[in-house]
């Protein structure tokens, strides 16, 4: 009898990636696919954070505490040597994106007189406001306490992001500026107002692994949209489902599988322009992986 032993295969290795994004029903959209494992990579074991994108603008600078994190393009020049951007999963404004509202109706002349809530100085709509008007006051305020803080009569104006740019109106709200128009109709582009971005450390394998992965998961939402809509309607803040509808198609669309040239070209023409006005102080240095 021999006494030959098999030897028992050795477990998979699993890679675990940190994935965190900010709890809007656009991003639980986006992620629905490997949140929900119905987009699933051999070798890999995704692990989902929410957070606010104020938040995670500064986790990523401060330590580049995941391996995958949303991020506001305005904050990217900051992490550039750390994180390369996806070229897969970002938010653009085709034409409209974060505004200046007020309790009453104003003039944009009368914002230079006043102090605007903004929701974090890392958040690109504080970029595009103060390339907009670089002499404007602000004072940062946590997102979902700007419209909740005008109301109350501690700021003249605020400026707003995420699902607040539907439902500003029924808060009372009026419009003074959306960004996203006076963009395009002064530098002839998209906004681009956030993105994924992704640790260089992981290596180019897992960089192109998970950037796939991603994009399938962002491709199975678009395909089963209404399943996907079911699941982000539990991050859907305030907004009925067709709200939520209309809110998740303005920013998860055919540009959050792939920027496009113009897409790309208009993320590094916002973040040059920063750097020429002085509000971003890094020369900006734009990749991405495919």
């Amino acid at each position: 009898m021999s006494n030959q032993q098999t030897e028992t295969p050795a477990a998979e290795k699993i890679i675990d990636i940190s994935i965190a994004h900010s709890p809007d029903s656009d991003d639980a959209f986006m992620f629905y696919g490997l949140a929900t494992n119905k987009v699933r990579v051999p070798g890999y074991r995704f692990n989902h954070t929410l957070c606010d994108i104020e938040t995670l603008n500064r986790r990523a600078l401060d330590e580049a505490f995941y391996d995958v994190t949303a991020i506001s393009f305005h904050a990217y020049p900051y992490l550039q040597n750390t994180y390369t951007l996806m070229g897969c999963g970002g938010s653009v404004g085709e034409g409209y994106g974060p505004m200046v509202v007020s309790s009453r109706k104003i003039e944009i002349e009368d914002l230079k007189r006043i102090k605007i809530a903004i929701p974090g100085t890392l958040t690109t709509a504080c970029l595009a406001l103060k390339i907009f008007n670089p002499a404007l006051e602000t004072e940062v305020v946590p997102f979902d306490q700007i419209i909740p803080a005008i109301q109350a009569g501690k700021y003249d104006a605020g400026l707003i992001i995420h699902e607040g740019q539907l439902t500003y109106a029924s808060s009372g709200m009026h419009k003074v500026l959306d960004l996203g128009v006076w963009w395009r109709e002064n530098h002839g582009a998209v906004l681009p107002l956030g993105g994924n971005a992704i640790r260089r450390s992981l290596g180019k394998e897992s960089l192109r692994i998970v950037t796939k992965a991603v994009h399938d998961s962002i491709q199975h939402a678009l395909d089963n949209r209404e399943a996907a809509l079911e699941y982000a309607m539990q991050f859907a803040r305030d907004l009925d489902p067709r709200l939520a509808n209309r809110f998740v198609s303005m920013y998860v669309n055919e540009r959050t599988l792939d920027y496009g040239a113009d897409g790309r070209q208009a993320i590094r023409k916002l973040l040059d322009l920063g750097f020429e006005r002085g509000i971003i102080p890094i020369a900006p240095q734009v990749d991405f992986v495919d």
